[in-house]
């Protein structure tokens, strides 16, 4: 069982407060080792984990929560694809502390992540779990599904000039955060040449525009710390950094 500090656990409560939080990926394989070697790299608030585009077996995810958690890191896992969905439960159950869903469009798949992702009342999530981060068998249940709706940090990609259009509709509660996938977005953009935005960075400030108020905070992934200012002035307030060392397993 994953285990957090009150400080990790903070995550969402920053996020939802509009406060400055910077994550660093690693990969799923990534040994205990590997994974001190990568935090240590920088100063950083989480640590996030990749299956869309990476090889990924559920046992090597728990290894992972299990191994950030000693290092009292939160993770956030994104998974396979925008129709698994109906698995962020299940993923949930193995030690994430947070869940990206890629390529997302639709409300309807805002909707049903945000039903898997939160227990009842909000959501449809299925209790159940030896691995859940800071789960204890002796935990009350209503204590625990409230202390998850205060916790757990949702978090919904953005990739395509459609989905930055209908950026405000997407966030909807019990969404924490919209993310950018640069590449797919730059591929979408190169679609629609006659389309106002042009830039990833022009649909990076119009979904800061439109979030504003919201409490659904901004993403954007980045090389490295220098480009921290680039997009903090633009009014992104989460930044996912690659870690700045090499020779992570």
């Amino acid at each position: 069982m994953p285990s957090l500090s009150e400080k990790a656990l903070s995550l969402k409560r920053r996020i939802n407060a509009g406060e400055t939080v910077v994550g660093v990926s690693a990969p799923v394989s990534s040994d205990a080792a590997a994974l001190r070697a990568v935090l240590d790299s920088g100063e950083y608030d989480f640590v996030s984990t990749d299956s869309q585009h990476s090889a990924y077996n559920e046992d090597r995810l728990v290894s992972f929560c299990e191994a950030a958690a000693d290092l009292d890191a939160p993770v956030q896992f994104r998974i396979k694809h925008t129709r698994h969905t109906y698995l962020i439960g299940n993923v949930l159950d193995l030690g994430p502390t947070c869940v990206e869903v890629p390529q997302v469009e639709t409300e309807e798949t805002v909707d049903d992540a945000v039903a898997n992702f939160y227990y009842a009342p909000q959501g449809v999530r299925s209790w159940g779990g030896a691995h859940r981060v800071n789960f204890d068998a002796s935990v009350d249940h209503r204590k625990y599904r409230k202390w998850w709706g205060e916790t757990g940090v949702l978090w919904a990609q953005i990739e395509s000039v459609a989905s930055v259009t209908a950026s405000r509709r997407l966030a909807k509660p019990g969404v924490d955060c919209l993310s950018f996938g640069p590449m797919d977005l730059t591929i979408s953009l190169e679609g629609h040449p006659g389309h106002p935005f042009k830039t990833v960075d022009d649909c990076v400030k119009h979904t800061v525009e439109q979030l504003h108020g919201s409490g659904v905070a901004v993403c954007f992934r980045i090389p490295g710390p220098e480009q921290r200012q680039k997009y903090i002035d633009m009014g992104v307030t989460v930044l996912l950094e690659s870690p700045s060392l090499r020779g992570a397993r």
